[in-house]
């Protein structure tokens, strides 16, 4: 079988996701600047309506880079300790040093702390300056998955990296592959790169329920739409579940 991840952002698409039939959750705010940590509050609603799907939560404290400073380090430890005291399955993080290699001895630090969850190893793997050798230093240090694209755009454009991840990894590690995976296209990137796992969003637009809108501001970016909201589907979340079903 085929593990599909799907990336919600709020308790709504946790629920889509495990109805349309999504093996595991990637949980996460602010997805337009690569997802950032939840708030407790959130995982915790997120955890009392499941019914069983495990739950994956970010540990993020700010967009940007993945090079982060002490307070920063020290804000991710607090924050897996806070997910770990809700009953989360697992973590996903990243950390790297200045010249894109993968900083072993803060990563080891995080996956000790967050034992016994899962941890996943997200895509600050891509930023990495030597995919293969980032793969060793994640394994030499405990992480249980990677999430990638290849190290590049879409993990279609990737697949040729992804593949040799695949072989490189044996089994010692798991290769999540993400980034643009459609129903379309997805039989081909799991037939040419033997990944056992796919992690993608099922996104579609809904109109907020708001009937007044003020017309004379916005509370972020003054060219979007901050009255089209960004919903997880359910029926997307099971089509494509149909599809690796059949691969």
């Amino acid at each position: 079988m085929i593990i599909y991840e799907v990336v919600t952002e709020d308790v709504a698409g946790v629920l889509a996701a495990e109805a349309g039939g999504a093996h595991r959750i990637e949980f996460c705010s602010a997805l337009d600047v690569g997802g950032l940590t939840p708030s407790i509050g959130m995982v915790q609603e997120a955890l009392r309506q499941r019914e069983a799907i495990p739950i994956m939560v970010m540990i993020r404290p700010r967009a940007g880079d993945f090079c982060y400073t002490d307070t920063e380090f020290a804000t991710m430890l607090a924050d897996i300790d806070a997910i770990k005291s809700t009953g989360a399955e697992g973590v996903v993080f990243g950390i790297l040093n200045p010249d894109g290699t993968v900083d072993r001895e803060r990563t080891n630090q995080l996956v000790l702390r967050a034992r016994p969850m899962l941890v996943t190893f997200h895509r600050a793997f891509d930023m990495t300056v030597d995919p293969y050798d980032a793969l060793e230093a994640l394994i030499d240090v405990g992480i249980d998955r990677v999430l990638t694209s290849g190290q590049e755009a879409t993990a279609i454009k990737g697949m040729t990296c992804i593949q040799k991840l695949v072989q490189q990894a044996d089994g010692r590690i798991t290769i999540l592959a993400g980034s643009g995976i459609r129903p379309a296209n997805v039989q081909k990137l799991v037939v040419q790169t033997g990944v056992q796992e796919v992690h993608g969003s099922a996104f579609a637009k809904t109109s907020s329920a708001m009937t007044y809108r003020n017309p004379r501001l916005t509370m972020g970016d003054p060219d979007s739409d901050e009255y089209a909201l960004r919903v997880t589907d359910e029926r997307k979340v099971r089509k494509m579940v149909e599809v690796l079903g059949r691969v």
